[in-house]
C-alpha cells in the first residue's frame, strides 16, 4: 500500500467490497479517478482505490511495476514474477486496512495493471473474487484455472499496443481449462477506455 494511492471512494458504514485499479505503464492514479468514480456511483458500499506503481517509470514520466525498456516474450514472465510480490502484498495491504478479503475484492487493471491483474490469477492463492482486465494480456497462455476468481476481458479491436488477439486466447484457454471466464471485444477502439467500455465495467464490477 503505497501512500501515493488515491482513494476515490470510501464507504460510510463498514465496506461489503474493495475495488483496486491499477494503471497502465508510464501513467498515473489519478489516470483511473473518472472510472473510479463511476464504480463507486454504482457500489456505494465499497471502497474504491487506484493504486500507484511503485517505480518511476523508466522510459519517461508516470510509473511501473516492470520494465518495458527492451521486453520480448522471452524476458516478459520473469519481469512480471519480480515485480508479482509487491503487488501480491498491495492487495493484501488494502485488504486488510479495509477489511475486506479476497472472496469480496475486484482488481481491475488496464495495460500493465490488467497484465499483473491476470498473472495474479495464477498464484496458489486466489486475491480477489474478479479480476477485470481492459487491454490486458497474460504473459504467456494461463497454466491454471483460477479457483476462486471469475476473469473479464475487455479488449479494443483495434488496440495497437496489446494485440486483442492475446485476449482470445487467455479466454480460449481459461474455458479450456475450466474456468469461469468472459470475453467483450469493442469495435473501432484502439489502446483505451471509452464509454462502452466504461459502462461494461460498471454492470461487471456491481
Amino acid at each position: 500500500m503505497s501512500a501515493q494511492d488515491l482513494v476515490v471512494h470510501t464507504p460510510s458504514a463498514p465496506a461489503a467490497r474493495l475495488i483496486l485499479l491499477f494503471h497502465g505503464v508510464g501513467s498515473r492514479p489519478e489516470d483511473l479517478v473518472p472510472l473510479g468514480r463511476i464504480l463507486a456511483a454504482a457500489d456505494p458500499a465499497a471502497w474504491v482505490v487506484s493504486v500507484r506503481s511503485p517505480d518511476a517509470c523508466d522510459l519517461g514520466s508516470g510509473w511501473q511495476w516492470f520494465s518495458v525498456r527492451g521486453v520480448t516474450e522471452d524476458s516478459r514472465p520473469a519481469r512480471i514474477a519480480a515485480a508479482m510480490p509487491a503487488f501480491v502484498r498491495c492487495v493484501r495491504d488494502w485488504q486488510a486496512r479495509t477489511g475486506v478479503d479476497a472472496a469480496a475484492t475486484t482488481l481491475l487493471g488496464f495495460s500493465q495493471g490488467a497484465i499483473m491483474a491476470l498473472e495474479s490469477t495464477q498464484l496458489p492463492e486466489s486475491l480477489a473474487a474478479r479480476v477485470i482486465s481492459l487491454a490486458g494480456r497474460f504473459a504467456t497462455p494461463p497454466r491454471v484455472a483460477p479457483a476462486a476468481t471469475r476473469v473479464h476481458l475487455l479488449h479494443g479491436e483495434q488496440d495497437p499496443v496489446i494485440d486483442p488477439r492475446y485476449s482470445l486466447i487467455a479466454a480460449e484457454t481459461l474455458r479450456a481449462l475450466g474456468a469461469a471466464v468472459t470475453l467483450e471485444l469493442f469495435p473501432d477502439l484502439g489502446h483505451g477506455v471509452d464509454a462502452r467500455v466504461a459502462a461494461a465495467v460498471k454492470t461487471l464490477a456491481s
